[in-house]
């Protein structure tokens, strides 16, 4: 019988992927992201291992967004108080914190567990195009 084979944790020797989000739609960028922060695009991928990536995304601010979302699409805050539900539109949350559209996106296709958890901690986004990773040498990903 053959055994199975399990990939190794990479621990440091993780690679470093930059993603410019400049018009590119939201949706299909958090897709790519999820996936690199997975490592689903690798040949090793095991759901229980955590082998993914660093994923470095900039110009947060300027990701695109399809149809009316602009106005119509909604962000939801709870702080755990009576009344403390805090609603914001997709414009109002591009003004104030970009970096979290894409942050939502992306965790909201990841699995809701400890690994994911750990994963998103790995997830660099900036508003513009400079960023501080620059030692790490990323590799640049054109969508």
């Amino acid at each position: 019988m053959q055994k199975s084979y399990r990939a190794p944790n990479p621990g440091e020797n993780r690679t470093w992927f930059l993603i410019d989000a400049k018009d590119q739609p939201l949706g299909r960028l958090a897709v790519v992201v999820a996936n690199k922060l997975r490592a689903k695009d690798l040949p090793t991928f095991d759901p229980s291992v955590d082998a993914g990536a660093f994923v470095i995304v900039t110009n947060a601010a300027s990701v695109k967004l399809s149809g009316n979302k602009e106005e119509q699409k909604e962000y939801q805050r709870y702080s755990g108080y009576r009344n403390g539900l805090k609603r914001f539109s997709a414009a109002e949350m591009r003004a104030s914190h970009p970096d979290r559209m894409i942050k939502e996106a992306v965790w909201g296709m990841l699995p809701k567990n400890n690994i994911a958890r750990k994963m998103m901690t790995r997830l660099k986004v900036f508003a513009g195009a400079e960023h501080t990773h620059a030692a790490q040498k990323p590799v640049e990903i054109k969508l």
